[in-house]
């Protein structure tokens, strides 16, 4: 697309295909849409209180006004821009914009009870939790399950391969390829599970949390019960009291920050990946026509686990930020978290981005078996961990020290090495041939 090459943000302008599901619920016009969503809403559930004003709507009316959130389009957001150039005030645009639609459905005498008794924070901290309680149920779980799907198959596809383990970059007792998969996967789900545990949470009560205008027109009404009803039934959010002008973003802070580590763990598994792929654990699928290097034609480098961790960075960076800024305010309200939440579809791009890209990379992995086997082969000296522990159970003196003075050395320990000082060993033959069957490719434990 033309416009993409002047788009500034990349999430717009080179990733615009992969992050255009997040339009609807993150650019400004998914934002007038969920605003306009709950304004109608609102005002519905008014009818259904019933006020004495609003008892006559009928349902075929209620469906008329639910359609203009149902069917609101791309000129019905421009012609919202356009009211807010004389209001200079978006949620303002909004309930002008409603007003008129009102008139038309022959609901002018009842238009006044748009945007009744609210401020816009009413609106902006029920459609904004909303759009991103959409979004994490339509696209963030949907994406981060398939991924899941693509690490359990390879799980299970990789369960009993045997592989060397390295801790701090040194040979360890060996592992299994489909056990460090499951670490990645208990990890994610765990974290989703949490993640899901998080409220999506909505300020509703008025100019500053206590409905002071709402109890001002009608006393006899319990508008905390309305509000909690409304919030809960109605829009599916919790929501909090008491409150300020705006929502404490507490439970946001805590969405955010469970995106972060989850965000943090696929980190760890692209920069693994990247390892094991030097390492030649790994072989690439090659992609027709894909050029690794513009100098080296041999190359195919690992870009889609570079580009998760680059993207993941991003997102964790900004969801940092917001985290940490939005449940500051100063006294009932400033307008700092404003210009922020305006941003909050960013991290998410970015988030959806490196999703992208892993599966992409792991979608192109074959399984080096040989290179595996060969690194296994070429260090018989993580056997004597095995070795040294039997040799404990057989209360042998100092096996560790014994093990140590063999295995720490600057020539290489093999098989042969192994099996000769075995043979050494004043133990039966019974253990000694417990010993003889320890292997690299075998001690992986279960």
């Amino acid at each position: 697309m033309e416009f993409a090459l002047h788009a500034l943000s990349p999430l717009d302008g080179r990733y615009a295909r992969t992050t255009q599901p997040l339009s609807p619920y993150f650019s400004e016009f998914g934002l007038i849409a969920y605003r306009v969503r709950v304004e109608v809403e609102y005002f519905i559930a008014l009818a259904e209180l019933p006020l004495p004003a609003l008892a006559g709507i009928s349902e075929e009316q209620k469906d008329a006004l639910r359609a203009l959130y149902a069917e609101f389009s791309e000129a019905d957001a421009l012609e919202i821009k356009r009211i807010e150039k004389t209001t200079n005030h978006d949620v303002k645009a909004v309930e002008y914009f409603l007003k008129d639609q009102m008139t038309r459905l022959g609901l002018a005498e009842q238009s006044e009870y748009i945007h009744f008794g609210l401020t816009s924070q009413d609106i902006n901290n029920t459609a904004i939790p909303l759009s991103i309680k959409e979004y994490h149920e339509e696209i963030f779980l949907p994406a981060l399950e398939d991924l899941l799907d693509t690490l359990r198959d390879q799980a299970n596809a990789w369960a009993h391969l045997p592989m060397l383990a390295r801790t701090h970059g040194q040979p360890a007792s060996p592992t299994r390829l489909g056990k460090e998969w499951e670490v990645f996967i208990v990890r994610l789900e765990q974290q989703r599970n949490l993640l899901n545990s998080i409220p999506f949470a909505a300020k509703f009560g008025g100019a500053t949390g206590a409905f002071n205008a709402h109890f001002a027109a009608f006393p006899n009404t319990d508008w905390h019960a309305f509000a909690s009803q409304f919030c809960h039934e109605t829009l599916g959010l919790k929501r909090s009291f008491p409150t300020t002008q705006i929502e404490h973003y507490d439970y946001l802070a805590a969405y955010l920050d469970g995106m972060k580590r989850i965000h943090t763990i696929l980190m760890d598994l692209a920069k693994d990946v990247w390892q094991y792929i030097s390492m030649e654990y790994f072989k690439q699928r090659i992609v027709a026509g894909e050029v690794g290097s513009s100098a080296m034609p041999h190359k195919v480098n690992p870009i889609d686990f570079e580009n998760a961790e680059g993207n993941l960075g991003i997102a964790n960076a900004l969801l940092e930020h917001l985290a940490a800024k939005l449940p500051i305010s100063r006294l009932q309200r400033d307008l700092t978290d404003s210009t922020v939440l305006r941003n909050v579809g960013v991290p998410f791009g970015h988030s959806l981005l490196a999703m992208q890209n892993l599966q992409k990379g792991l979608h192109k992995l074959i399984v080096n078996e040989h290179a595996m086997d060969a690194d296994l082969e070429s260090n018989w000296a993580v056997v004597a961990e095995g070795i040294q522990t039997i040799l404990r159970r057989e209360s042998y003196p100092q096996p560790y020290e014994a093990l140590k003075a063999l295995t720490r050395t600057n020539e290489g320990i093999t098989q042969r090495t192994i099996s000769a000082f075995i043979e050494e060993l004043a133990v039966s033959d019974a253990v000694k041939e417990e010993l003889r069957a320890l292997r690299p490719q075998t001690y992986t434990g279960r």
